[in-house]
């Protein structure tokens, strides 16, 4: 028999050659990362996203699985380089006429293919299990970094604050995980492919006479040139997708985002018949989603157009070069069958930066939305605040100054000092400085600086004039910010009937969107009995009876008063009727003045 290969020792061959290719490619993949995570903008901001979580010293680290995915990625190249050699032999066996050959051929082909087969699965749950976990990490990082420094909230006062940073951690993720995989995979693979069927074209390819110029080893010099033209062509075309996509992003963000508002602000639009103006809104936002829709839709036909009509014309170019050579007899037809998928190899390899060229502009526009949120998040924890220190027992402000976004002062050297069952209650016009001496209080205003020691974490609760009540059963509203199961049934039954919501006892394990089923006043009930279930050392209540009357108001000041005598109060309210439950008032004269005066 006459085989191209000595194919009872090629697994030795195999294996050897895995292995040192194992070591090589390992090598060039940390220059490459290390080039572009230095030199280029977007390999900068990979690094920022990805490098935390390939910590070498990472329990259950994703080194491992990447080393083995990289070898599974260069034993499936391997195998696809056999797999022409057992298809030159099979044309070879046919040209000849040659059965038993033919056969042996088959068989080997068919054991080669399985096993390429069996790579290919492997490699592809390896390749989800190793997505899914990055994910799932990826995810949290970004959400713990959201969290941090309360920039979910302090975000929206940064110089450029970023749109929609719930979409971007639910989808940009996800596209950045799988495009780095795939696209990081891919370009192995290629580089692969390249190199392994450069070596079979070298060894086909002829001298040709192009102009009456001999070209030596002209199917390798043509192919390199074809591609490379194409791909140069190919990008240039399809550049501007990047910024497209990006675009993409914000527009569609935009429009989400008017409908989510439309849904929240139901019963107040309905109530000015807004209907009108909300649909133009809307076709507005929509018209630019259409709009960007097509431009992006007209740049990949131009790209899409291009690479096919490249790739039509690939099929039949080796064939045409090898021609010749197969009909003055120098090569066989299984030379030229090999040399056909040696170049469909090479040429596949090196199209695909320019058949990626898509997918990089959608993944360069992840790494920007993420990036922007992640240097947002930073910004965000870098704004001015004051200096909160831990005081159990009492309440202590000491040259606190507060200001507008536009620099113009609101309280100027603010001093005081709350023992335990003092209450204040915080007075002014509006727009003097209420609500933003609280929220500087709580350290989410960015415009203020200062000393401020209380209690903090569970010993301090903030009301607000419509208070959070998070997604679940009314006993988790009733515990908030504290687990559910803390809260015994009797206790919380009692709570509501303190507060008059009694009619809702039955209801406590509920799962409702109860901030849609009770009315503004309800709400602000339920805040009171929050306070009495927590039993916080301070309490600021902003505005937290405004839906009430003031007979109801008074009974809830009473019951705090009562149930918790040594809980700090500092209120925000205009009533009169509030004097009676604070033993100092602050007064927010404008301009930075302020008074105290006992009650």
């Amino acid at each position: 028999m006459t085989a191209s290969r000595d194919w009872r020792h090629e697994w030795v061959a195999t294996l050897t050659w895995t292995a040192e290719a194992w070591v090589v490619t390992l090598a060039a993949c940390a220059v490459a990362v290390w080039l572009l995570t230095r030199y280029t903008g977007w390999g900068r901001q990979f690094r920022q996203l990805a490098f935390p979580y390939f910590v070498p010293l990472r329990r259950r680290g994703p080194l491992p699985m990447v080393l083995l995915m990289l070898a599974l990625t260069i034993l499936g190249v391997r195998l696809q380089v056999l797999i022409s050699y057992a298809l030159n032999d099979t044309f070879t066996a046919l040209g000849r006429l040659d059965a038993r050959d033919f056969w042996f051929s088959i068989g080997l082909f068919v054991i080669l293919a399985a096993l390429y087969v069996a790579g290919s699965l492997t490699s592809y749950l390896l390749a989800q299990r190793f997505t899914i976990r990055w994910r799932t990490w990826l995810t949290d990082h970004m959400i713990s970094d959201w969290l941090k420094g309360q920039a979910y909230h302090r975000g929206q006062f940064v110089t450029e604050p970023v749109d929609n940073p719930d979409q971007r951690i639910q989808e940009d993720v996800q596209q950045f995980v799988e495009e780095s995989h795939s696209l990081a995979i891919g370009a192995v693979d290629a580089a692969l492919r390249l190199v392994s069927f450069t070596v079979i074209l070298w060894g086909l390819s002829g001298p040709i006479s192009l102009l009456g110029v001999e070209v030596p080893r002209a199917m390798i010099v043509l192919s390199y040139v074809y591609v490379l033209v194409a791909s140069l062509i190919a990008f240039r075309v399809g550049r501007p997708l990047i910024r497209l996509e990006f675009l993409r992003e914000g527009l569609s963000a935009s429009f989400r985002h008017a409908l989510i508002r439309l849904r929240d602000h139901s019963e107040n639009i309905a109530f000015y018949g807004g209907e009108r103006v909300e649909r133009a809104t809307l076709a507005t936002r929509f018209t630019d989603v259409i709009s960007n829709a097509w431009t992006i839709a007209l740049r990949r036909l131009k790209l899409q157009g291009f690479n096919d009509s490249v790739t039509q014309l690939a099929q039949v170019f080796p064939y045409v070069i090898q021609a010749p050579r197969f009909f003055a007899g120098t090569i066989t037809l299984g030379d030229v069958t090999q040399a056909g998928d040696a170049f469909g190899q090479v040429h596949d390899s090196l199209s695909f930066f320019r058949n990626s060229y898509d997918s990089f502009a959608g993944y360069r526009a992840a790494l920007d939305r993420l990036t922007a949120l992640m240097d947002a998040n930073h910004d965000s924890r870098r704004l001015p605040s004051p200096t909160v220190a831990h005081h159990p027992g009492a309440l202590v402000i000491e040259g606190l100054k507060v200001w507008r976004p536009d620099h113009e002062p609101l309280i100027e050297g603010l001093n005081l000092t709350m023992n335990p069952g003092q209450a204040l209650l915080v007075k002014g016009a509006s727009g003097s400085g209420k609500t933003s001496l609280l929220r500087s209080m709580a350290n989410i205003w960015p415009h203020a600086h200062g000393t401020i020691r209380r209690p903090i974490g569970g010993r301090t609760l903030f009301l607000s004039q419509q208070p959070y009540l998070p997604m679940g059963s009314l006993r988790a509203a009733l515990a908030y910010p504290e687990p559910s199961h803390q809260i015994e049934d009797q206790l919380a039954r009692e709570m509501l009937h303190k507060v008059q919501l009694g009619h809702l006892e039955l209801r406590i394990d509920e799962e409702a969107h109860w901030s849609r089923i009770l009315s503004p006043g309800e709400q602000q009930r339920l805040g009171f009995a929050r306070v009495l279930l927590n039993q916080p050392h301070l309490v600021f209540l902003d505005e937290a009876t405004s839906a009430v009357d003031e007979g109801l108001e008074h009974a809830l000041y009473r019951l705090v008063r009562e149930r918790l005598p040594r809980c700090m109060v500092v209120s925000v309210g205009h009533r009169s009727t509030l004097n009676a439950f604070h033993t100092l008032h602050l007064n927010l004269l404008g301009a930075g003045r302020w008074g105290m005066a006992a009650a």
